[in-house]
């Protein structure tokens, strides 16, 4: 996969480092003096582009017609703004990504300028705050689906009401699959009438509603306070 990022940010960076490790194709545009000197430090010279990366001079040496993914991560909204439009309209890049700076200018990152996913840091942060203390011990692996589903894994505390029940009558929905079952070191494939012990590490790809009803299912029994 072909991903063009444009600002050479820390967060512009670091995602170029990450995606790299992963073999993905990357090209970084980036003007600024003082990062360029530090980027030339931690990426590859042929990743990087100098230039302004509102200018379709520049987005085209770069080769984002070709790109899969454009991913403006500038520190200026507006800039972000017109990278997506640009995108779309001249080079047809088929997905765009934008970071949104100031959360009072979210609204502006949608169809209009064809931003197709943005990424607001405040979102973000309550996003996983919310899912951590509704989630309880369980772990998210993975994101899957732009994040719509997720890998979770959890182990069963003594006392949980999933013990002993066949998978089929947990009252699961269809949106949440347990995909392993770890016992003893061992994985195994669950079918319905498999049952959970106690101490099981179980693997679940799931919606965020049917994480909850999971969790809920493997929480450890609350005793009442005398």
């Amino acid at each position: 996969m072909f991903v063009v990022i444009t600002g050479g940010g820390r967060t512009g960076a670091q995602l170029a480092v990450q995606l790299l490790d992963q073999n993905y194709q990357i090209r970084l545009i980036e003007h600024r003096r003082e990062l360029l000197t530090r980027l030339h430090h931690e990426l590859p010279t042929e990743v990087i582009f100098e230039g302004q990366p509102t200018d379709p001079a520049v987005l085209r040496q770069a080769g984002v017609e070709k790109a899969n993914v454009l991913v403006a991560c500038t520190n200026d909204d507006a800039s972000n703004l017109v990278i997506c439009y640009l995108a779309r309209t001249l080079f047809k890049v088929n997905r765009t990504i934008a970071r949104v700076n100031n959360p009072r200018n979210a609204w502006l990152f949608d169809e209009r300028f064809f931003v197709d996913e943005k990424i607001t840091q405040a979102d973000v942060m309550a996003h996983l705050i919310q899912e951590e203390m509704s989630m309880g011990d369980m772990m998210t692996l993975l994101k899957l689906r732009r994040g719509r589903y997720s890998l979770v894994e959890e182990k069963v505390p003594a006392g949980a009401k999933a013990i002993g029940v066949p998978l089929k009558d947990l009252g699961l929905p269809d949106e949440c699959v347990i995909a392993a079952i770890i016992r003893d070191g061992h994985v195994t494939l669950p079918r319905g009438n498999s049952t959970l012990k106690e101490f099981d590490e179980v693997l679940a790809i799931t919606d965020e509603d049917g994480a909850r009803q999971l969790a809920a299912l493997l929480a450890p029994p609350v005793y009442p306070v005398k």
